[in-house]
């Protein structure tokens, strides 16, 4: 949802997937975000919005409903990003309802909250497919028209539980540090092409995932608060003006650590 700041940006519309996968749309494409992000986010020039979910059809429609309302166009798609043929037939309704895709951000995430004692193989299985697995297979089947146009941005969700303890779990830790190699490792291989490919980190940000742990939470956060949506889709926007950063994963967290 911006539009091309650098030279590249300027006067054109792109197109952005947001893939949701197997829980609630969350960060950059919560609806209420949507409403009340800065006008940094919503130029002139809109961006054409494809937004993937694999459950709460109505959530999908109603923020495909809010860019539209700001004169863009936008289209909703049920796919399970974690599963690869799902995945070609999502790439394939958005490029033909809007075409080729420009922008990719993948937040497909589900946070199973286990003890050590608790954790079990299908849990660990799960979250790897829903954290991980899902983004290396939107990046890969939407990278190849990127480097054709010799131009893209592909921006990850990660989490601050890919570099510290986190709440979650141990699972949660792996499928957020493998987020980031992934995102390191593409970057690398795809900066030649006019792809960048970076990582948001948010910490502790008011989710239904935080919800249940909320006063707790917040007294372990520096500024006092729990983050927004709207301030982690900001971050996202920079990313996605920005042609010289890549590689790079920016903490969203209040000031809980730093890198």
């Amino acid at each position: 949802m911006i539009a091309r700041y650098d030279a590249g940006l300027r006067g054109r519309i792109v197109d952005i997937v947001r893939v949701i996968g197997t829980s609630r749309p969350a960060y950059v494409h919560d609806v209420k975000a949507l409403k009340t992000l800065p006008p940094i986010v919503y130029p002139t020039t809109m961006l054409n919005v494809a937004v993937n979910y694999r459950e709460r059809k109505g959530e999908a429609e109603e923020t495909a409903k809010a860019v539209k309302a700001r004169g863009a166009r936008a289209t909703t798609f049920q796919a399970d990003v974690s599963n690869a043929n799902a995945v070609a037939s999502l790439i394939q309704h958005v490029e033909t309802t809007l075409g080729p895709i420009d922008i990719l951000v993948n937040n497909a995430g589900v946070a199973l909250r286990r003890s050590l004692e608790e954790l079990t193989e299908e849990d660990f299985d799960r979250t790897i497919a829903t954290n991980l697995k899902s983004a290396f297979l939107c990046t890969n089947a939407v990278f190849p028209g990127m480097r054709v146009r010799r131009w893209g941005r592909i921006i990850n969700i990660s989490s601050g539980a890919a570099r510290g303890a986190g709440v979650v779990g141990v699972h949660y830790n792996a499928s957020k540090a493998g987020m980031e190699g992934l995102t390191r490792g593409y970057a690398a291989r795809l900066a030649k092409d006019g792809v960048t490919v970076n990582a948001v980190a948010p910490s502790l940000i008011e989710t239904e995932m935080i919800a249940p742990h909320r006063s707790e939470n917040i007294g372990r956060i520096p500024v006092g608060r729990l983050g927004t949506g709207e301030e982690v889709a900001v971050v996202v926007v920079m990313l996605a003006a920005n042609a010289y950063m890549t590689g790079q994963t920016v903490q969203v967290n209040g000031g809980m650590h730093f890198n």
